[in-house]
């Protein structure tokens, strides 16, 4: 089976403003690193507008009706300090929600053994009540919910390699033992949450890491904590809030990972997932914001996920 590459054509609807870190060039940037010539054998889709209506399934009620008042009818409205919506920015989110949702599809009917989404904007820190950390809506918990409404998935587990904390994902699931969520970081680093004391309900696995750390420490967080965890809760799906702001040369944090490094972790988690879930995988973008390291994180995972498969 196939990997499956899902691109997100309208992704300059969500306008930031002028040098804002989150920007459409970075989705010009996988484009050009996952370009045909580069990459033959991925199979492609252009994701369609998803279903807003099932932010509901995660976020609180009223949500998606805030934001939508809050949208301008043209320029830019400033959400929080480094958070803004644009008028275009709903078309955008629905978009993205869109090919999460055809990615989960194609892997869960067995069309592609594993997905990547190109989309923005990010989602993991959008909390239930609130967007912030350039996220309007948590796209990849709303896919989650979906795996199991459904597809029928009792366990879903997410894993989050951006240098960032996922605190929209873990406050959105700190209470369901349903849903895993496993995360690497660097500490202390935006938003301020994910240290090892914040367990959920025994479903919450965070292994924080110190700035200019790299590889080492990075897999000795995945190989003592995050992939036990991982492998004992059994999930039936495996999600991935795939950043790649670790990378060293990212201006926003200061890891020293290398695409060897998001390679590696990429291959451990299709290890844990052929094991416990026919290897069915969807991988969402989230962070990354130095265009070469982004570029090639992505290629360096995608080509992973493409090397790993069992058929």
């Amino acid at each position: 089976m196939a990997t499956l590459f899902v691109s997100q054509r309208n992704f300059e609807s969500h306008v930031t403003p002028a040098g804002h870190p989150e920007r459409p060039d970075r989705i010009r940037a996988i484009d050009e690193a996952l370009s045909l010539d580069s990459f033959p054998a991925l199979l492609r889709k252009d994701a369609l507008s998803g279903d807003l209506a099932l932010i509901d399934l995660v976020h609180a009620p009223g949500y998606l009706q805030a934001l939508a008042q809050v949208r301008p009818a043209e320029g830019l409205v400033q959400i929080d300090e480094d958070t803004f919506i644009s008028s275009g920015s709903l078309d955008a989110v629905a978009t993205a929600l869109g090919a999460g949702l055809a990615a989960l599809e194609a892997v869960a009917l067995g069309e592609a053994e594993n997905a990547f989404c190109a989309v923005r904007p990010p989602g993991h820190h959008a909390e239930r009540e609130r967007p912030m950390g350039f996220c309007l809506v948590n796209t990849i918990a709303v896919v989650a919910r979906e795996a199991q409404r459904k597809f029928g998935a009792e366990r879903v587990a997410i894993i989050d390699f951006d240098v960032h904390h996922g605190n929209g994902t873990q406050d959105i699931f700190r209470d369901d033992p349903t849903v895993f969520y496993g995360s690497t970081h660097q500490m202390p680093l935006f938003p301020g949450t994910g240290a090892l004391g914040e367990t959920g309900v025994g479903n919450i696995f965070n292994a924080p890491l110190p700035s200019r750390s790299g590889k080492d420490e990075m897999r000795e967080a995945y190989e003592s904590r995050v992939l036990p965890a991982l492998e004992a809760f059994r999930p039936d799906f495996l999600l991935i809030s795939a950043g790649f702001d670790a990378d060293y040369r990212d201006p926003l944090a200061q890891l020293n990972w290398r695409p060897d490094d998001f390679a590696w972790v990429t291959g451990r988690l299709i290890d844990v997932a052929q094991r416990r879930c026919g290897g069915r995988i969807v991988s969402m973008l989230e962070g990354g914001y130095d265009r070469q390291g982004l570029a090639t994180g992505v290629a360096a995972h995608v080509t992973t996920l493409m090397g790993r498969t069992s058929g």
